[in-house]
This record gives C-alpha cells, structure tokens and sequence, in this order.
C-alpha cells in the first residue's frame, strides 16, 4: 500500500493543496496502521498488543481519512470532471457507490474497538485489522482511479 501511495504522490502530488493534503492524510494512516499491526519497519519485538488507546487513537484517524474523502475531496473532483463532460461526470458518480461499501467497513471496524468497553476485543484485532487492510486497499486504488480520470482526461 505504500507502494502506491508513493506512485499517487508522484503522479498527482503538486497539482492542488486538497490532493496533496489528502495523499499525506492517506500516508500518516497508513503509518498508523503498519504500527498497530506490528509491521515492518514497526514490528513489535515483544510480539503484545497494541495498547487499546492505540487503537482507539487508529480508528480516529481512519474516521477523519475517510469522513475527508467523502465531505471534501469526492465532491471537488467529480465537480471538476462534470466541468468536462459528461462521460467524465459518469465515470467519477459510478466510482463513489463503491468507495462508499469501503466506507462501511470502515465505520464497522471503528464502531467495534471505539465501543468496546474491554480490552478483549484485541485478540480479534489481526482479523479484523485484515479485513479492514484489503477494504483500504480497494478504496484507495478506487480513489486513485477517480485521480487518474480528472487527470488524465484534464490535465
């Protein structure tokens, strides 16, 4: 995923504020992310659990990620491609229902570890932090591929 992050930024970093607010949002997420896991280069050499506060402070931030896709930058980028057309206006309205699943998943795996009252909820949190790897990973090609048309098409 940092991979292409990396790309993204490469290909669209520097063409607006917003896009280049938004791709470092996505990197300091996904920083979050690869330490609550324990992945390199944050592996966890005693191999415990995150600290529930941890998680806590994760799902905030993945709120915000995706509360900012939906309330900021969707709206700005399918304006701009109704600016040039129709086709383009398409394209960008039939990518948002399918963000908009990855959302979901989201908010289930924030509403879970916000509104546990115990710390037990840990033990499913590799599980549950797979699942929400491989809906993130769907958003962000999705929101890459929304990019890629306003850029393409109109830069």
């Amino acid at each position: 995923m940092l991979t292409k992050l990396e790309h993204a930024e490469k290909k669209w970093g520097g063409s607006h504020k917003l896009i280049d607010q938004w791709l470092n949002h996505r990197r300091m997420l996904l920083i979050q992310y690869f330490k609550i896991a324990g992945l390199a280069p944050y592996t966890r050499p005693d191999k415990k659990l995150p600290p529930f506060q941890t998680v806590k402070n994760f799902c905030a931030q993945l709120v915000d990620y995706v509360s900012e896709g939906h309330f900021e930058v969707y709206d700005q980028v399918v304006t701009a491609c109704e600016e040039f057309g129709e086709s383009s206006r398409a394209v960008a309205q039939a990518l948002l229902p399918k963000i908009s699943d990855t959302t979901d998943m989201a908010l289930d795996f924030n509403d879970k570890y916000t509104e546990a009252d115990d710390e037990q909820v840990l033990y499913q949190l590799d599980k549950d932090l797979s699942k929400l790897a491989q809906s993130m990973e769907t958003r962000f090609e999705l929101e890459d591929e929304l990019l890629e048309i306003l850029h393409s098409r109109h830069s």
